[in-house]
Protein backbone atom coordinates (compact mmCIF):
# COMPACT_ATOMS: atom_id res chain seq x y z
CA UNK A 1 0.00 0.00 0.00
CA UNK A 2 0.99 3.12 -1.11
CA UNK A 3 2.31 5.90 2.01
CA UNK A 4 -0.19 8.53 0.51
CA UNK A 5 -3.37 6.48 1.64
CA UNK A 6 -4.51 4.22 4.47
CA UNK A 7 -7.07 1.54 5.08
CA UNK A 8 -10.48 3.17 7.13
CA UNK A 9 -12.69 0.84 7.07
CA UNK A 10 -12.59 -2.62 5.13
CA UNK A 11 -12.77 -1.66 1.22
CA UNK A 12 -12.20 1.93 1.74
CA UNK A 13 -9.18 3.58 1.01
CA UNK A 14 -8.60 7.33 2.51
CA UNK A 15 -6.60 10.17 0.49
CA UNK A 16 -3.98 12.10 1.70
CA UNK A 17 -5.91 15.03 2.19
CA UNK A 18 -8.01 13.78 4.36
CA UNK A 19 -6.47 12.02 6.62
CA UNK A 20 -5.69 14.03 10.05
CA UNK A 21 -2.08 14.87 10.74
CA UNK A 22 -0.76 12.24 13.41
CA UNK A 23 2.79 12.88 15.90
CA UNK A 24 5.64 13.46 13.67
CA UNK A 25 3.79 14.35 10.07
CA UNK A 26 4.92 17.38 8.85
CA UNK A 27 2.33 20.23 8.43
CA UNK A 28 2.82 22.02 4.91
CA UNK A 29 2.02 26.09 6.07
CA UNK A 30 0.78 28.66 3.74
CA UNK A 31 2.52 30.89 2.07
CA UNK A 32 3.57 34.13 3.78
CA UNK A 33 5.04 35.41 7.39
CA UNK A 34 3.45 33.89 10.85
CA UNK A 35 2.11 37.39 11.13
CA UNK A 36 0.37 37.61 8.15
CA UNK A 37 -1.10 33.94 9.58
CA UNK A 38 -1.73 35.31 12.96
CA UNK A 39 -3.85 38.55 11.16
CA UNK A 40 -5.52 35.71 8.91
CA UNK A 41 -7.03 34.13 11.98
CA UNK A 42 -7.43 37.02 14.24
CA UNK A 43 -4.43 35.26 16.45
CA UNK A 44 -3.31 37.70 19.24
CA UNK A 45 -0.45 36.97 21.92
CA UNK A 46 -1.34 35.78 25.01
CA UNK A 47 1.19 37.49 27.31
CA UNK A 48 0.76 40.68 25.20
CA UNK A 49 0.65 43.97 27.83
CA UNK A 50 -2.49 46.07 27.52
CA UNK A 51 -2.82 49.70 26.67
CA UNK A 52 -2.86 51.99 30.65
CA UNK A 53 -6.51 52.54 29.68
CA UNK A 54 -7.49 48.76 29.20
CA UNK A 55 -5.47 47.72 32.11
CA UNK A 56 -6.95 50.68 34.72
CA UNK A 57 -10.85 49.25 33.26
CA UNK A 58 -9.39 45.93 34.31
CA UNK A 59 -8.18 46.80 37.10
CA UNK A 60 -10.99 48.20 38.68
CA UNK A 61 -13.47 45.30 37.93
CA UNK A 62 -11.56 43.58 40.03
CA UNK A 63 -12.18 45.69 42.63
CA UNK A 64 -14.06 43.25 44.05
CA UNK A 65 -11.86 40.77 43.89
CA UNK A 66 -9.23 42.98 45.62
CA UNK A 67 -11.51 43.60 48.54
CA UNK A 68 -12.76 40.47 48.82
CA UNK A 69 -8.55 38.80 48.89
CA UNK A 70 -7.46 41.52 51.87
CA UNK A 71 -10.38 40.62 54.13
CA UNK A 72 -9.80 37.09 53.59
CA UNK A 73 -6.28 37.35 54.56
CA UNK A 74 -6.90 39.48 57.69
CA UNK A 75 -9.26 37.02 58.91
CA UNK A 76 -7.31 33.98 57.90
CA UNK A 77 -3.98 36.13 59.41
CA UNK A 78 -4.27 35.41 63.04
CA UNK A 79 -6.95 32.51 63.06
CA UNK A 80 -4.65 30.30 64.80
CA UNK A 81 -3.85 32.53 67.35
CA UNK A 82 -5.82 32.37 70.79
CA UNK A 83 -6.52 36.51 71.04
CA UNK A 84 -7.15 36.18 67.23
CA UNK A 85 -7.49 39.24 65.36
CA UNK A 86 -7.15 41.18 68.61
CA UNK A 87 -3.30 41.06 67.67
CA UNK A 88 -3.99 43.82 64.89
CA UNK A 89 -4.20 45.88 67.29
CA UNK A 90 -1.75 44.73 70.22
CA UNK A 91 1.57 44.27 67.68
CA UNK A 92 1.48 48.00 66.92
CA UNK A 93 0.52 48.97 70.35
CA UNK A 94 3.57 46.99 71.82
CA UNK A 95 5.39 48.20 69.64
CA UNK A 96 4.49 51.66 71.24
CA UNK A 97 4.97 50.12 74.78
CA UNK A 98 8.59 49.07 73.81
CA UNK A 99 9.58 52.55 72.09
CA UNK A 100 7.94 54.58 75.20
CA UNK A 101 9.56 52.47 78.13
CA UNK A 102 13.09 52.95 76.19
CA UNK A 103 12.60 56.47 74.92
CA UNK A 104 10.26 57.92 77.25
CA UNK A 105 11.11 56.43 80.16
CA UNK A 106 14.40 54.99 80.26
CA UNK A 107 16.01 57.71 77.75
CA UNK A 108 13.84 60.45 78.85
CA UNK A 109 15.88 63.51 76.62
CA UNK A 110 14.04 61.93 73.24
CA UNK A 111 10.97 63.23 74.66
CA UNK A 112 12.79 66.50 75.51
CA UNK A 113 10.45 69.39 74.13
CA UNK A 114 7.58 67.05 73.37
CA UNK A 115 3.89 67.78 75.09
CA UNK A 116 1.89 64.31 75.53
CA UNK A 117 4.78 62.19 74.43
CA UNK A 118 2.98 59.19 74.98
CA UNK A 119 0.36 59.98 72.37
CA UNK A 120 2.83 61.40 70.08
CA UNK A 121 4.87 58.29 70.20
CA UNK A 122 1.95 55.85 69.37
CA UNK A 123 0.65 58.17 66.51
CA UNK A 124 4.18 58.17 64.82
CA UNK A 125 4.23 54.15 65.33
CA UNK A 126 0.82 53.60 64.22
CA UNK A 127 1.43 55.99 61.18
CA UNK A 128 4.63 54.59 59.95
CA UNK A 129 3.67 50.69 60.68
CA UNK A 130 0.78 51.31 58.28
CA UNK A 131 3.66 51.87 55.28
CA UNK A 132 6.41 49.81 56.63
CA UNK A 133 4.31 46.70 56.98
CA UNK A 134 2.97 47.68 53.30
CA UNK A 135 6.43 47.91 51.73
CA UNK A 136 7.36 44.51 53.01
CA UNK A 137 4.31 42.83 52.85
CA UNK A 138 4.57 43.81 49.23
CA UNK A 139 8.46 43.03 48.23
CA UNK A 140 7.09 39.19 48.08
CA UNK A 141 3.60 39.23 47.38
CA UNK A 142 4.48 37.77 43.60
CA UNK A 143 6.74 35.18 44.30
CA UNK A 144 4.42 34.13 47.27
CA UNK A 145 1.20 34.44 44.68
CA UNK A 146 2.77 32.64 41.83
CA UNK A 147 0.20 29.80 41.56
CA UNK A 148 -2.45 31.85 41.24
CA UNK A 149 -0.76 34.44 38.70
CA UNK A 150 -0.10 31.28 36.42
CA UNK A 151 -3.68 29.68 36.71
CA UNK A 152 -6.05 32.81 36.27
CA UNK A 153 -5.29 35.74 33.89
CA UNK A 154 -5.92 39.29 35.75
CA UNK A 155 -4.47 42.17 36.50
CA UNK A 156 -1.15 41.64 38.09
CA UNK A 157 -1.45 44.66 40.32
CA UNK A 158 -4.77 43.76 41.56
CA UNK A 159 -2.16 41.84 44.33
CA UNK A 160 0.36 44.45 45.76
CA UNK A 161 -3.15 46.65 45.74
CA UNK A 162 -4.64 44.26 47.44
CA UNK A 163 -2.03 43.80 50.47
CA UNK A 164 -2.28 47.65 50.61
CA UNK A 165 -6.28 47.11 51.94
CA UNK A 166 -4.80 44.38 53.73
CA UNK A 167 -2.56 47.09 55.82
CA UNK A 168 -5.22 49.34 55.59
CA UNK A 169 -7.30 47.15 56.84
CA UNK A 170 -4.99 46.76 60.52
CA UNK A 171 -4.50 50.23 60.36
CA UNK A 172 -8.56 51.33 60.74
CA UNK A 173 -8.66 49.12 63.74
CA UNK A 174 -5.31 50.51 65.05
CA UNK A 175 -6.64 54.03 64.90
CA UNK A 176 -9.59 53.25 67.25
CA UNK A 177 -7.13 52.44 70.05
CA UNK A 178 -4.67 55.86 68.95
CA UNK A 179 -8.47 57.62 69.82
CA UNK A 180 -8.38 56.50 73.14
CA UNK A 181 -4.55 57.10 73.87
CA UNK A 182 -4.99 60.54 72.47
CA UNK A 183 -7.93 61.26 74.64
CA UNK A 184 -6.69 59.76 77.52
CA UNK A 185 -3.38 61.74 77.43
CA UNK A 186 -5.97 65.02 77.53
CA UNK A 187 -5.74 66.39 73.83
CA UNK A 188 -9.53 67.56 73.14
CA UNK A 189 -11.68 66.55 70.72
CA UNK A 190 -12.01 68.78 67.90
CA UNK A 191 -12.47 69.77 64.55
CA UNK A 192 -9.32 69.02 63.38
CA UNK A 193 -9.64 65.29 63.64
CA UNK A 194 -11.57 65.59 60.47
CA UNK A 195 -8.18 66.20 59.11
CA UNK A 196 -7.48 62.81 59.38
CA UNK A 197 -9.20 61.39 56.61
CA UNK A 198 -7.09 63.36 54.13
CA UNK A 199 -4.13 62.77 55.25
CA UNK A 200 -4.71 59.07 55.81
CA UNK A 201 -5.93 59.61 52.20
CA UNK A 202 -2.59 60.82 50.72
CA UNK A 203 -0.69 58.12 52.92
CA UNK A 204 -2.79 55.55 50.66
CA UNK A 205 -1.75 57.09 47.17
CA UNK A 206 1.81 56.35 48.63
CA UNK A 207 1.23 53.27 49.85
CA UNK A 208 0.17 51.93 46.51
CA UNK A 209 2.95 53.15 44.92
CA UNK A 210 5.70 52.00 46.88
CA UNK A 211 3.80 48.79 47.34
CA UNK A 212 4.05 48.07 43.21
CA UNK A 213 7.31 49.33 43.33
CA UNK A 214 8.15 46.84 45.78
CA UNK A 215 6.13 44.04 43.91
CA UNK A 216 8.00 44.54 40.99
CA UNK A 217 11.79 44.47 42.71
CA UNK A 218 10.85 42.24 44.64
CA UNK A 219 9.70 39.77 41.70
CA UNK A 220 13.32 40.67 40.12
CA UNK A 221 15.77 40.43 42.60
CA UNK A 222 14.90 37.51 45.62
CA UNK A 223 17.14 39.18 48.14
CA UNK A 224 15.33 42.27 48.36
CA UNK A 225 12.93 41.15 51.18
CA UNK A 226 15.69 39.99 53.17
CA UNK A 227 17.18 43.80 52.99
CA UNK A 228 13.89 45.56 53.52
CA UNK A 229 13.99 45.21 57.17
CA UNK A 230 17.18 47.09 57.52
CA UNK A 231 15.50 49.88 55.50
CA UNK A 232 12.69 50.08 56.94
CA UNK A 233 14.63 50.40 60.72
CA UNK A 234 16.69 53.13 59.37
CA UNK A 235 13.67 55.19 57.46
CA UNK A 236 11.76 54.89 61.44
CA UNK A 237 14.65 56.81 62.85
CA UNK A 238 14.87 59.52 60.28
CA UNK A 239 11.20 59.82 59.95
CA UNK A 240 10.56 61.21 63.33
CA UNK A 241 8.54 58.44 64.72
CA UNK A 242 10.42 58.47 68.67
CA UNK A 243 11.60 62.33 68.55
CA UNK A 244 10.69 65.34 67.44
CA UNK A 245 12.29 66.84 63.77
CA UNK A 246 11.74 69.95 64.66
CA UNK A 247 14.48 70.16 67.53
CA UNK A 248 17.20 68.93 65.16
CA UNK A 249 16.24 71.87 62.79
CA UNK A 250 16.66 74.53 65.70
CA UNK A 251 19.38 72.94 66.64
CA UNK A 252 21.16 71.78 63.46
CA UNK A 253 19.91 74.19 60.82
CA UNK A 254 22.29 76.85 60.29
CA UNK A 255 25.34 74.39 59.93
CA UNK A 256 23.08 71.45 58.37
CA UNK A 257 20.77 72.69 57.08
CA UNK A 258 20.42 70.39 54.03
CA UNK A 259 20.40 67.39 56.58
CA UNK A 260 17.40 69.20 58.38
CA UNK A 261 15.78 69.71 55.15
CA UNK A 262 16.20 65.92 54.07
CA UNK A 263 14.47 65.19 57.37
CA UNK A 264 11.54 67.51 57.29
CA UNK A 265 11.19 66.23 53.09
CA UNK A 266 10.83 62.40 54.40
CA UNK A 267 7.32 61.49 53.46
CA UNK A 268 6.81 59.59 56.03
CA UNK A 269 7.59 62.15 58.63
CA UNK A 270 5.05 64.20 56.41
CA UNK A 271 2.58 61.69 56.96
CA UNK A 272 3.24 60.77 60.44
CA UNK A 273 3.35 65.18 61.34
CA UNK A 274 -0.20 65.66 58.90
CA UNK A 275 -2.20 62.58 61.31
CA UNK A 276 -0.16 64.57 64.39
CA UNK A 277 -1.42 67.82 63.59
CA UNK A 278 -5.08 66.40 63.06
CA UNK A 279 -5.37 64.76 66.23
CA UNK A 280 -3.14 66.76 68.63
CA UNK A 281 -4.17 70.22 69.44
CA UNK A 282 -0.60 70.37 71.57
CA UNK A 283 1.40 69.41 68.31
CA UNK A 284 -0.79 72.60 66.64
CA UNK A 285 0.29 74.86 69.53
CA UNK A 286 3.98 74.01 69.41
CA UNK A 287 4.27 73.86 65.40
CA UNK A 288 6.76 76.49 64.26
CA UNK A 289 4.99 79.74 63.40
CA UNK A 290 1.78 79.07 65.17
CA UNK A 291 3.11 82.27 67.49
CA UNK A 292 5.07 85.76 66.16
CA UNK A 293 8.45 84.83 66.57
CA UNK A 294 10.28 85.50 69.48
CA UNK A 295 14.48 84.63 69.42
CA UNK A 296 14.52 84.45 73.20
CA UNK A 297 11.83 82.17 73.65
CA UNK A 298 13.10 80.03 70.59
CA UNK A 299 16.49 79.43 71.42
CA UNK A 300 15.71 78.52 75.42
CA UNK A 301 13.44 75.76 74.17
CA UNK A 302 16.03 74.38 71.49
CA UNK A 303 18.74 74.15 74.10
CA UNK A 304 17.56 74.25 77.56
CA UNK A 305 15.82 71.05 79.10
CA UNK A 306 13.60 72.97 81.48
CA UNK A 307 12.19 75.22 78.73
CA UNK A 308 8.89 75.44 78.08
CA UNK A 309 7.22 73.01 75.98
CA UNK A 310 4.99 75.63 74.51
CA UNK A 311 8.30 77.83 73.14
CA UNK A 312 8.40 76.10 69.58
CA UNK A 313 5.53 77.88 68.59
CA UNK A 314 7.84 81.25 68.98
CA UNK A 315 10.99 79.74 66.08
CA UNK A 316 10.24 80.45 62.39
CA UNK A 317 8.45 78.24 60.54
CA UNK A 318 10.49 77.02 57.82
CA UNK A 319 9.16 76.77 54.10
CA UNK A 320 8.69 73.34 54.17
CA UNK A 321 6.55 73.15 57.64
CA UNK A 322 4.55 75.53 55.66
CA UNK A 323 3.84 73.37 53.23
CA UNK A 324 2.65 70.09 54.55
CA UNK A 325 -0.22 69.46 52.56
CA UNK A 326 1.09 70.71 48.78
CA UNK A 327 4.53 68.67 49.50
CA UNK A 328 2.42 65.20 50.81
CA UNK A 329 0.25 65.23 47.50
CA UNK A 330 2.95 65.71 45.97
CA UNK A 331 4.93 62.92 47.22
CA UNK A 332 1.47 60.86 46.79
CA UNK A 333 0.58 61.58 43.51
CA UNK A 334 4.78 60.95 42.29
CA UNK A 335 4.81 57.67 44.31
CA UNK A 336 1.55 56.19 42.88
CA UNK A 337 2.09 57.35 39.39
CA UNK A 338 5.72 56.60 39.18
CA UNK A 339 4.96 52.75 40.66
CA UNK A 340 2.10 52.49 38.48
CA UNK A 341 4.27 52.94 35.55
CA UNK A 342 7.74 50.96 36.97
CA UNK A 343 5.04 48.22 37.60
CA UNK A 344 3.17 48.07 34.46
CA UNK A 345 6.01 47.79 32.19
CA UNK A 346 7.01 44.31 33.27
CA UNK A 347 3.54 42.93 33.36
CA UNK A 348 3.85 40.42 30.79
CA UNK A 349 7.41 38.99 32.76
CA UNK A 350 4.92 38.26 36.24
CA UNK A 351 4.87 34.95 36.70
CA UNK A 352 7.22 33.47 35.03
CA UNK A 353 9.47 32.05 37.52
Amino acid sequence: MSSDSRVSSPGQLLASAEIPPEDGDQVAMPDGSLAALAAQYNLRPSAQRPTIGKYLRELARRWNFIMGFATARNIAMYTEAKLGQLWQVLAPLLNAGVYFLIFGVIISGVSRGVPHYLAFLVTGVFVFSFTQRTFISTSKVITDSLPLIRALQFPRAALPLAYVMIELQQMLLSMAVLFVVVLAMGEPLTWYWLLLFPALALQIMFNAGIALFAARIGARVNDFAQLLPFLMRTWLYLSGVIYSIQIFVAEHSQNYGWATDLLQLNPAAIYITLVRNSLMASQRATAFGAKPFNAAKCHAWASDASAHLYDSAYCHATVISSHLWLIGAGWAVVALLGGFMFFWRKEVFYGRG
